[in-house]
């Protein structure tokens, strides 16, 4: 059995370019189908976010039209509720991470807010690309890796390939033009190989021990890609 440490945003909003606060937090598929793949497999799950809050569950991904309609957003719900974990995360502060296998971020416009700017966060994905183990990341999650400096100034994930919400998803949710910057241009400004799917579709990119999803429909087959890792 294998210990997975899920890093989750404790951001309940994201700070547009004009300065309005948008109601968010973490998509919900993206923490509920990874956790459900890892439980069945017997594997463990402790959630970390920073100073230990309950996360904020975005309320945009329950609803019906983003899971298949009304029976998927009821089986979503059905989802978070069970993963007890998410109500008694301990502080990201407190995390040694060599105590896990593997570490996985889900998205949500969450970490924009706050796991861009958080220097905790920012060592520990140093120190788990290092270690060799298992690092998964979807979606909006690789907004995290903007806080990872190496002892040369520069990021540990440039010369990555990896993905993460693109340009053109961003697009069509409506949030381009409001955003006060763009994952995939922040991504590729710190040095990575921004490497972009099909919008919608799953795409997952590895590169050495990193694990990273375009996508909410990456985060199934992310989570499979680090199961095989975890042998």
């Amino acid at each position: 059995m294998a210990k997975i440490l899920f890093v989750v945003s404790g951001a309940d909003h994201w700070t547009l370019a004009d300065g309005t606060a948008h109601p968010t937090g973490f998509w919900a598929e993206e923490a509920v189908a990874p956790y459900r793949a890892f439980t069945d497999a017997g594997h463990e799950v402790v959630v970390a976010t920073p100073g230990g809050v309950v996360p904020t569950v975005d309320r945009g991904s329950l609803a019906p039209d983003v899971n298949g309609g009304q029976e998927g957003a009821d089986a979503m719900a059905a989802g978070l509720e069970a993963f007890e974990e998410l109500r008694r995360p301990v502080a990201l502060e407190d995390v040694d991470p060599d105590a896990y296998d593997a570490v996985y971020y889900p998205g949500g416009h969450g970490p924009m807010e706050d796991l861009a700017v958080d220097p905790v966060s920012g060592r520990l994905l140093a120190r788990v690309l290092a270690s060799g183990k298992p690092l998964g990341v979807v979606c909006h999650g690789p907004a995290a890796l903007l806080a990872t400096t190496g002892p040369d100034g520069r990021s540990v994930f440039a010369g990555y390939r990896l993905t993460g919400f693109t340009n053109a998803e961003e697009t069509q949710v409506g949030f381009a033009d409001k955003a006060k910057w763009l994952l995939q241009d922040r991504l590729v400004a710190l040095g990575a190989d921004f490497q972009e799917g099909e919008p919608w579709a799953p795409f997952v990119i590895t590169d050495r021990n990193l694990i990273t999803g375009q996508n909410p429909a990456s985060s199934v087959p992310l989570a499979a890609e680090m199961l095989n890792r975890l042998g």
